[in-house]
């Protein structure tokens, strides 16, 4: 919890860096280390710290990673949970979208799945804001644009 004094004194950030590290799985290389050493940030700290956030997930699970670099060489990172995209595929049991989506389906989903995925995505910290309904309607879409139908029933 952030006391009076760290709210009034804001540490000048350095950079914002944007990831997507594997669930579990950061380990101080590829695309961890050129990304957080250019900045001279402690890898293997943000790698066990990671890792220990993330280990109620399935490993290699692709979780996107804000990190905010401080120029104090300190830094904060927060885990959003996995993309949508990757929710339907695991779902539809495909490897890839389509590539000419509109023309032609891949997949099928129920409503059912997309509800599923919405309560998934309203835990998401930059998601809370939104209703189940909203979230549902861009579930719907990103489903569209990847060729996989919606249906009511299977």
């Amino acid at each position: 919890m952030a006391t009076l004094k760290d709210a009034v004194v804001r540490k000048p950030v350095l950079a914002t860096l944007r990831l997507i590290v594997p669930a579990g799985a950061a380990r101080p290389g590829q695309p961890i280390s050129p990304a957080l050493s250019s900045y001279r940030l402690n890898l293997m700290a943000f790698c066990k710290d990671f890792n220990a956030r993330t280990q109620k997930y399935k490993a290699d699970t692709p979780m996107h990673v804000t990190v905010t670099a401080y120029k104090d060489n300190t830094f904060d990172f927060v885990v959003k949970s996995p993309p949508v995209s990757w929710f339907l595929k695991k779902a539809a049991g495909n490897e890839t979208a389509s590539g000419l989506a509109g023309h032609r389906n891949v997949s099928s989903l129920t409503i059912r799945h997309v509800y599923e995925i919405a309560k998934l995505k309203q835990a998401d910290p930059f998601c809370k804001h939104m209703s189940l309904e909203a979230l549902c309607k861009c579930i719907i879409g990103t489903a569209n644009s990847m060729g996989i139908a919606i249906v009511k029933d299977l």
